[in-house]
């Protein structure tokens, strides 16, 4: 199935439940970015932290404040788990703040290995029971690190939270055991690409009211803009083609989706 060249401006408006605002391009023309993503149907996105430096720690949430339907994360990326004890104490006033609804992106990249995997567990299991504290949900990373993630996300009781599997990418197994911990399950560009059958499958399994779908802009830009920069106002790709995947309309896919990520991220 061959995603939509156009597809139409859904009559619902869509959020971006997960794109990086605060470095790279994007950063120097933020307002125009999310004037885009209006014309494209976008009515909100979540400006996602993840914390090298102290400065780079409150970025996605100064993008926040003041814009209209502005939220933002914070959290410590698996990249760059080395660092987190130090940022750990700051991380917690900057995840206490009203325009930050979660914490993350936090988590498990045994892919790039860019920090041990015994420092990745600890950061995460910190970040975890952070979000505990402060009872706000958390953002999660995964990559190649399944078993030693759900031992985290068990122990530490995200359930007691809740939580997204952002840029979902394995298959329906799984799936399924993210959705026993109550978990939402968020779609990238990487469903519209045409060899990423289980993501696919992933993606017509999962129940609407745990289903959200974000960019991870500037990364992952669906087909047909993949290798192109990414920016929000293309998660409608991603949209129309978990619609058609699932037999159902856009403007549902776009109802469920805006509402859900609303709903975990306590938004009114």
């Amino acid at each position: 199935m061959t995603p939509a060249a156009k597809p139409p401006v859904p009559g619902v408006p869509l959020f971006d439940s997960h794109a990086h605002l605060d470095f790279g391009p994007a950063a120097e023309e933020v307002d125009q970015v999310l004037a885009r993503a209006r014309e494209a149907g976008v009515s909100q996105v979540a400006a996602i932290g993840v914390g090298r430096d102290p400065a780079s720690l409150v970025a996605a949430a100064e993008i926040a404040v003041g814009r209209e339907g502005g939220c933002a994360t914070a959290g410590v990326h698996p990249h760059d788990a080395l660092l987190a004890e130090d940022l750990l104490p700051l991380l917690r006033e900057v995840a206490a703040r009203e325009e930050v609804v979660a914490v993350g992106e936090t988590g498990l990249d045994y892919h790039y290995m860019h920090s041990p995997k015994e420092v990745q567990r600890w950061a995460f299991r910190a970040q975890v029971r952070l979000a505990r504290d402060l009872g706000k949900p958390v953002v999660i990373h995964l990559r190649e690190a399944h078993a030693d993630a759900m031992e985290i996300l068990r122990s530490e009781g995200v359930t007691e939270t809740g939580g997204i599997v952002h840029c979902f990418s394995s298959g329906p197994a799984e799936l399924a055991e993210y959705l026993d911990l109550g978990l939402h399950i968020s779609f990238s560009g990487i469903v519209t690409f045409p060899k990423a059958e289980a993501v696919r499958e992933a993606a017509r399994l999962t129940p609407g009211d745990r289903l959200l779908v974000e960019t991870d802009s500037p990364y992952l830009a669906p087909v047909p803009f993949r290798g192109r920069r990414n920016e929000p106002a293309r998660v409608v790709f991603t949209a129309d083609t978990i619609a058609r995947l699932r037999g159902e309309p856009l403007d549902l896919v776009a109802e469920q989706t805006t509402r859900n990520a609303r709903g975990i991220y306590g938004i009114g």
